[in-house]
């Protein structure tokens, strides 16, 4: 059976804010514009990012306030990392440039009646219990992302002596290997060191159109297509799926020989896709999309992307298939999908991207019958370590991709199963019924039982519309 993390009852607790104040560098700091990248400043990107950490208390560090330690040091971070600290500014031709003002980061500090127990293993992850109360995002008098703080930080101090440490940040100004970067700058400071690891680089020049524009590959992400609303946000419910080595190995059987060694990554995301398809029996003639938020420093060649550079260093690729090819045909079908999806995202597919924004006026990403995955499992996002050591649990603060609206996409979070196992959480909305044929459906690739559609069983598999047979009726074989 899948192994699902839910939060089945409610914990409430009440949490008492001080008034938030603006941070602001602990050293003067140069006063310029800083152009954005034009992968940084898409409107897809115009959002505010929610994180959380869960921190125990710690015996070398009795007597310290975490918001105070917390507070000091990441005004010793905005000297270097001093964009932060700045505004963004819209100019002509919809591009948006940071305005280095020093004027610094919102931070709230505030003291919550709950202690670090009270959350069973499931409240740790999203949705978390009383995440509103958790981290301050009142933006009255500011004009949305425009001429506001460019980042958010609440440090809510426990009962037991821990602390919960949650932030947002405006995604223009950085991806999570960025934000991750300027936390463990943080910590590093707030444990005394007098010169960071990592030092930050601006450099968005490196991620700008060629002179002239040259699109020379495919982007259908940013295809303008109707969108097509599958279920509205009330019908929503949420379950969590843990996915650990037993897990795994059990999904390698369901494939031929010659993906075995597929990544856990592709092999996941297939099951995924195919399984939330299925659920929501999407009409067998209609396509549907997934789509993969990609890193893609180590991409670039010519220049290198540096060591030290925090802006949006990604992409969003997208394959295509029809329903009924997607959920017909064996799990290998969509395992070769997620794998072409990320062999195409080279160098040149990179330029290409951008040069195509630029050209085309920066159109947002489809939502149409697309499923978004990020996997920030290797983000090292429970980390971050400001002299209390790691947190118990840290990563995004909303288990969804796709902007507001949950049920579009989801993170890959790194967790632990009850047995101290390391894996990978999954977190789900779907509308009721479908989640119960999502679960039908994952629990299928597990037992090798009560799937709807053949999941790892053999048969005629669709290629360009033509039926191919495969091998002996053995399970996860197919030649």
């Amino acid at each position: 059976m899948a192994n699902t993390m839910n939060n089945k009852t409610t914990l409430v607790f009440k949490v008492t804010r001080q008034t938030p104040e603006l941070i602001t560098p602990a050293a003067p700091t140069r006063y310029e514009f800083k152009e954005l990248s034009d992968i940084d400043d898409q409107p897809g990107l115009w959002i505010r990012v929610p994180g959380i950490q869960f921190y125990r208390s710690a015996p070398s560090m009795v007597g310290a306030d975490p918001a105070r330690v917390i507070k000091e040091a990441v005004s010793k971070a905005l000297v270097p990392y001093y964009p932060l600290a700045g505004r963004l500014r819209k100019k002509e031709g919809n591009k948006l440039v940071v305005e280095c003002t020093a004027e610094g980061v919102m931070f709230t500090e505030a003291d919550a009646e709950v202690s670090l127990d009270e959350f069973s293993e499931a409240q740790l992850h999203p949705p978390i219990p009383c995440i509103d109360e958790l981290l301050y995002d009142d933006f009255h008098g500011y004009d949305g992302i425009l001429n506001s703080p460019l980042l958010l930080i609440q440090v809510t101090r426990l009962k037991c002596g821990g602390f919960i440490l949650a932030h947002k940040i405006n995604h223009v100004m950085a991806d999570g290997i960025g934000l991750a970067q300027f936390f463990n700058a943080v910590g590093e400071l707030a444990r005394g060191a007098q010169f960071l690891s990592v030092y930050p680089i601006w450099k968005r020049d490196l991620i700008r159109a060629r002179d002239p524009p040259q699109v020379t590959c495919e982007h259908p992400e940013y295809d303008q297509i109707s969108d097509i609303t599958l279920f509205g946000d009330d019908d929503l419910v949420h379950k969590a799926f843990f996915f650990g080595p037993t897990e795994i190995a059990a999904l390698r059987l369901c494939l031929p020989a010659h993906q075995k060694s597929s990544s856990i990554f592709e092999i996941l995301t297939a099951v995924i896709w195919r399984s939330r398809t299925i659920a929501l029996r999407i009409h067998p003639d209609e396509e549907v999309r997934l789509r993969l938020y990609m890193n893609t420093r180590h991409k670039y060649k010519n220049p290198p992307i540096p060591s030290g550079f925090y802006g949006n260093g990604i992409a969003t690729p997208v394959t295509i298939s029809t329903a009924r090819m997607l959920t017909r045909n064996p799990i290998g079908y969509a395992v070769d999908q997620v794998k072409s999806v990320k062999t195409k995202v080279n160098e040149e597919y990179l330029k290409s991207v951008v040069d195509f924004l630029v050209v085309n006026g920066k159109p947002r990403t489809t939502k149409a019958h697309t499923f978004t995955v990020s996997d920030v499992s290797k983000l090292k996002l429970d980390h971050f370590d400001f002299g209390w050591g790691p947190p118990v649990q840290g990563g995004p603060a909303r288990g969804y991709m796709g902007g507001p609206t949950p049920g579009y996409g989801s993170f890959y979070l790194a967790s632990k199963n009850e047995k101290g196992e390391s894996g990978i959480l999954v977190p789900i909305y779907l509308p009721a019924l479908a989640m119960d044929r999502f679960e039908k459906e994952v629990n299928g690739y597990l037992n090798d039982s009560g799937s709807e559609n053949p999941i790892c069983i053999p048969r005629s598999y669709e290629k360009n519309g033509v039926a191919l047979s495969f091998g002996v009726g053995v399970k996860g074989v197919y030649v």
